[in-house]
């Protein structure tokens, strides 16, 4: 099963879609021209049903193949939702959206899946029934979480669900896959240090706490390199640094640490959230300050079922020939994760070229990889429930 013909033939017209979606960026939720349109797609296909609302702003599409024998269901998912970058790309559809950028190409997944819905309701060609899932927030708004809250899972009678996402640096057509943890768990943290402020002259009479939270940064780097098995993956940044005060003689009463932990492991996740929370403390107890911690939990580990990813990878294989099935795990995170907590399936990367990484201002998806994008996620359905 090679790139499927059909593909070629509705090359320009899924680019058409995509670059119109491109044009035209939302963010996390406010996604309602993009899920608008997706809808009205789907119905002009021919879905069997067509539903709004989900988690918000999502959009299922219902297909049934020619017979059903099985009772089998299959869900496939794309991400519709954009950054707010301002994009460098100079192209002739770029972002007409101030301040907003399709810059991790959401705009693609999205094209490749309505081509494999358009394709999947000429065809039919398989038993069962499919289930097109375009989903809003991916980027932080939890999206698939919010999907999977409303009940979509067994609203739809879901089996197993399939993602994709392009990657910038494997070359168009190649596939990338693992089993186990595929990308990260991402929890934040925020970090109040009170202290006694007062002149900058006469730091006896305070507590620093521009000192107090700088012990506090340095501190929590021990996790990683003192206190996580070297062997197991873990990330703690601290990425915002903010005194009470912008003046050149005040010692701040305040500073507000803002940072993220990624882990691959549901055990190290918990550990790596008590010393957080036992280093903020303690460090700031030792200069008589005191550290108040708020830590929240994000998205979970992207774990792909060994069975699944089997699967994914066949069909990959079968699509291009060109498929690394021992891929390195991302420390990055994905809200599909949340989907996969609840049914067996598996996250797969499709090469998007030399282009600019993805959440860069010059990044742009290469239409290129659309014929075997869509092809995956049709050959899928296919494959997962063929025909009687």
């Amino acid at each position: 099963m090679p790139v499927k013909n059909r593909f070629a033939e509705l090359l320009p017209e899924i680019t058409a879609w995509r670059r119109d979606f491109h044009e035209n960026p939302e963010l996390l939720f406010e996604v309602h021209r993009t899920a608008g349109k997706v809808a009205d797609l789907l119905r002009g296909f021919g879905c069997d049903e067509v539903v709004e609302g989900i988690g918000q702003t999502g959009v299922v599409g219902v297909i049934r193949g020619r017979t059903d024998t099985r009772a089998r269901v299959v869900g496939l998912r794309a991400d519709m939702d954009a950054l707010p970058i301002i994009e460098q790309t100079g192209l002739p559809y770029a972002s007409k959206a101030q301040g907003k950028m399709h810059a991790c190409g959401h705009d693609g997944h999205t094209a490749m899946l309505l081509g494999a819905a358009k394709y999947l309701t000429e065809t039919r060609n398989f038993d069962g029934t499919a289930v097109v899932i375009f989903q809003p927030a991916e980027e932080g708004g939890g999206g698939g979480r919010e999907m999977v809250a409303d009940g979509m899972m067994d609203r739809f009678g879901i089996q197993e669900v399939y993602g994709m996402h392009n990657m910038p640096g494997i070359p168009v057509g190649t596939f990338a896959i693992r089993e186990g943890a595929m990308m990260a768990a991402a929890d934040q943290f925020d970090v109040v240090v009170t202290g006694k402020g007062g002149h900058a002259a006469k730091p006896h009479d305070c507590i620093d706490t521009t000192l107090v939270a700088a012990h506090i940064v340095i501190a929590l780097q021990s996790i990683a390199s003192r206190n996580v098995d070297p062997l197991k993956q873990v990330v703690v940044s601290v990425c915002t640094f903010r005194t009470e005060s912008e003046a050149y003689n005040v010692i701040p009463q305040t500073v507000h640490l803002k940072g993220t932990v990624r882990t691959m492991d549901h055990g190290v996740q918990d550990f790596v959230e008590t010393r957080v929370k036992a280093i903020c403390e303690a460090t700031a107890l030792a200069f008589g300050a005191t550290a108040s911690i708020e830590y929240r939990r994000g998205y979970p580990v992207t774990m792909n079922a060994p069975e699944n990813t089997g699967f994914a990878a066949e069909v990959a294989r079968s699509v291009s020939g060109r498929v690394d099935t021992d891929t390195a795990p991302l420390m990055g995170a994905e809200d599909f994760s949340f989907m996969l907590n609840e049914r067996p399936g598996a996250y797969i990367f499709l090469g998007n070229g030399d282009t600019a990484m993805v959440h860069h201002p010059a990044y742009n998806f290469d239409d290129n990889a659309i014929p075997f994008g869509a092809s995956w996620y049709a050959g899928m359905v296919e494959a997962r429930m063929p025909a009687a």
